[in-house]
């Protein structure tokens, strides 16, 4: 079969591997929607550490072609998710109702065994996030994966197994915004604007995008922004001559950038809340005033995955979408064959997507 493999820092390219059948806890998926998020080109440039060679993709939708032994949540035919977080069920986090922190196995580009099902010419790669979804077919483990109606397009479903569910949750799950607040977006990119939309469900009446691209604002505008900054500005004291010199009751990072963080912080009102959705490089730290924190009550909130619970937020999120409420069609600018998967990061980098989604025949 293809897939999209990393084999070194900033290189990769599709070619053709071997994949094993799935093992007891596993299933096999043909897929047919991947999206193109930046968590895989961070992963090729080394922002999120990984072995090589590694299939990348962790944001995708497919058809359950085989299960292996012990696998009861899912049969062959299904139409399913993928979640890049497993849910354990017994480590520490999923019985404290946590799941989206599930450490019930290591993300060491193996599966649960240690072990993965992907090989060329005898040597084994490795997988993204239990995952490896830029891929004709995929073995992941069951516990990784949720059944869903039907009836819902794979390229909308495949958006919601990440930049719905981190975005979307980043607001009305990590942050809970409240209805009547004020808001700014750093980052109008295809997780912002799904920010965007959560502030938007859960009632806030302020909404400022905030972004280097005056495309991108204008995009955010029909996700349901209220405002937009200028771009040659300074982003804060924007914010603030827009809220009367207060400042936003929350404040999310969706860049993952020290210096954006700390425009975040700052744009955020006293006892506000600044929220940290994007992923910055290991060696990245930002400051704070130690003043801040105790004399305004700010607070820094971490997001990891929209505080999900993916075995019941995925089909909450294709609801809304199917009440109108959520636009998923919206953010699927172009498509792709796998073959293209490097003009699809080419258009990701460039800013050209709200987001690009490899489909499968």
């Amino acid at each position: 079969m293809k897939a999209v493999v990393a084999n070194k820092l900033n290189e990769y390219a599709v070619v053709s591997v071997d994949l094993d059948p799935p093992k007891m806890g596993e299933v096999r998926i043909k897929m047919k929607a991947t999206g193109v998020c930046h968590s895989d080109l961070s992963v090729v440039n080394g922002t999120i550490p990984s072995p090589f060679p590694v299939v990348l993709g962790h944001e995708g939708a497919g058809i359950i072609d085989e299960i292996g032994e012990g696998v009861t949540n899912v049969k062959p035919g299904d139409h399913v998710i993928m979640s890049f977080v497993p849910h354990c069920g017994h480590c520490f986090y999923c019985i404290h109702q946590e799941p989206f922190l599930c450490s019930g196995a290591k993300q060491d580009g193996n599966l649960f065994d240690g072990t993965t099902r992907v090989s060329k010419d005898g040597q084994r790669i490795f997988v993204m996030s239990f995952l490896g979804l830029m891929a004709e077919y995929a073995v992941v483990p069951a516990a990784c994966v949720v059944a869903i109606d039907k009836s819902f397009d794979f390229k909308i479903a495949a958006l919601v197994g990440c930049g719905v569910t981190t975005g979307v949750g980043a607001a009305i799950r990590t942050a809970e915004v409240k209805p009547g607040s004020t808001v700014a977006v750093f980052g109008c990119g295809g997780v912002g604007l799904n920010v965007i939309q959560g502030a938007r469900i859960a009632g806030a009446a302020t909404i400022i995008a905030c972004d280097l691209s005056a495309e991108k604002m204008a995009m955010a505008k029909e996700f349901g922004a209220t405002h937009t900054v200028d771009p040659a500005g300074d982003f804060t004291k924007q914010i603030y001559a827009m809220t009367n010199g207060i400042g936003v009751d929350y404040a999310f990072d969706v860049v993952g950038n020290s210096k954006v963080i700390e425009q975040c912080i700052k744009a955020t009102r006293k006892n506000g809340t600044a929220v940290l959705v994007g992923v910055g490089r290991m060696d990245d730290r930002f400051s704070v005033n130690a003043a801040i924190l105790p004399f305004m009550a700010k607070t820094i909130k971490g997001c990891m995955y929209g505080s999900a619970n993916f075995e019941a937020d995925f089909p909450m999120y294709l609801e809304l979408y199917r009440s109108g409420k959520l636009n998923l069609d919206g953010l699927v600018t172009r498509t792709y064959s796998l073959d293209d998967a490097p003009q699809a990061f080419e258009d990701m980098e460039r800013g050209r997507n709200a987001r690009g989604v490899i489909v499968y025949p």
